[in-house]
């Protein structure tokens, strides 16, 4: 990788962490770049989770931080979300790079609707749900892990949706949604170590600026509430349904 080039990923992967505090969806802009850097798509995909791991990893230590935690809300889920992920970690890193960007865009756009709905219906026009994630949860995460451990990208959207549906706010949903990730991406790494896909060099940049958007989109997330999240989640779908049109 030249300079430039460096200069170009470090500045995509702050942007992207920033997003995926506040939302989620920075990876559908880092792993297509590291692909047009010349990394095949399986590489992309497993060297982006060395970024995504830190990015999570900062982003609940400055949550907390700011008085914001979500341990103790998440630790009921962690288990299946893990499973899941490694399910899908393992099934991904065993297909052809160009099988794995089709099935890449292929996935995203049948998200698509779902996520515009979840956007379009205000929070206090949805079903009254305790703000507790009991056992019954457990299979919603799984299948969110199952996708997270396959594709990444995007993976904090269902999160987030799925947490305000439990009676979380988004500020809350957010501080659980790192912490979850976080599991989801120390699961599936070593399977991506093992199978040869992650460079490592990328992978530190990314994680530098990762780490720098994460810990600006923490303190924009506990100081903007859902004012500010809420549009930027609104703004990251409709995103991704312009990428997923191909209209850039």
């Amino acid at each position: 990788m030249t300079p430039l080039e460096m200069l170009a990923l470090a500045a995509t992967a702050l942007g992207a962490g920033v997003v995926n505090t506040l939302a989620g969806g920075g990876s559908l802009v880092t792993v297509p770049l590291l692909v047009l850097l010349g990394f095949p798509g399986g590489i992309a995909n497993g060297t982006n989770r060395v970024g995504i791991l830190v990015q999570s990893g900062v982003a609940a230590w400055r949550f907390r931080a700011h008085g914001v935690g979500g341990l103790r809300e998440s630790l009921p889920v962690l288990l299946p979300v893990a499973v899941g992920s490694l399910i899908g970690a393992w099934g991904i890193s065993r297909v052809s790079d160009s099988l794995f960007e089709r099935a890449f865009g292929v996935v995203m756009l049948l998200l698509l609707l779902p996520l515009l709905r979840e956007v379009a219906v205000p929070r206090t026009a949805r079903a009254a749900s305790p703000t507790h994630l009991g056992p019954r949860w457990g299979v919603l995460f799984f299948a969110i892990g199952i996708y997270g451990g396959a594709f990444q990208a995007g993976v904090g959207i269902p999160l987030l949706f799925a947490l305000a549906h439990a009676g979380f706010d988004l500020v809350r949903a957010n501080a659980i949604k790192v912490i979850v990730t976080a599991v989801v991406t120390l699961t599936a790494i070593p399977v991506f170590v093992l199978a040869g896909q992650i460079a490592w060099a990328p992978a530190g940049i990314l994680a530098l600026g990762y780490s720098a958007g994460a810990a600006l989109g923490a303190r924009l997330a506990v100081r903007g509430g859902e004012r500010l999240i809420r549009p930027v989640l609104a703004v990251t779908v409709i995103a991704l349904a312009l990428r997923m049109l191909g209209i850039y």
